[in-house]
């Protein structure tokens, strides 16, 4: 990072910005082509630290992840503008998270439900949650195991 004094290295900083994240964006590339993605997701730190989205069975994103599954993400929030009294004195504050690792298609189906449970529990809360089977089985779940993460605040 070229401003080191933005940077975030205490995983429970970085942690704490995931959790006040509404969305991860995921940068995949094929041949040469990258391709962004803005998905809902979950976070857990343990047994290692990890991201699970969930997406439809078919698709361009499934296509690229099966022929090359190295990522990278970004997720932002604390958003805001400062103004100034010319244009160049502008600016934005806010904290956000950039990492890299391989993203893979959960078929598993006790570790498929942990990744549903994982992306509820970011937006509902620790509770227990139920799912229709009919639409459970035209979900796929991905897990994002992060190899590296860093933070930033600005």
């Amino acid at each position: 990072m070229r401003r080191n004094e933005r940077e975030v290295s205490d995983n429970r900083v970085i942690e704490e910005i995931i959790r006040k994240t509404d969305v991860c964006r995921i940068a995949l590339a094929n041949d040469n082509i990258p391709y962004i993605v803005t998905m809902n997701f979950g976070y857990t730190a343990l047994p290692e630290p990890r991201l699970y989205f969930h997406c439809a069975n078919k698709g361009r994103k499934l296509e690229m992840i099966i022929k090359n599954s190295y990522v990278c993400f970004e997720m932002d929030t604390d958003h805001q503008i400062y103004t100034g009294f010319k244009g160049c004195d502008w600016g934005m504050k806010y904290s956000s998270v950039i990492g890299y690792g391989n993203i893979s298609i959960v078929t598993d189906a006790e570790a498929k439900k942990t990744g549903l449970n994982c992306i509820m529990k970011h937006y509902g809360g620790d509770k227990e949650y139920s799912y229709d089977e009919k639409v459970y089985k035209r979900t796929t779940i991905l897990r994002l195991d992060i190899e590296e993460m860093t933070g930033k605040k600005c």
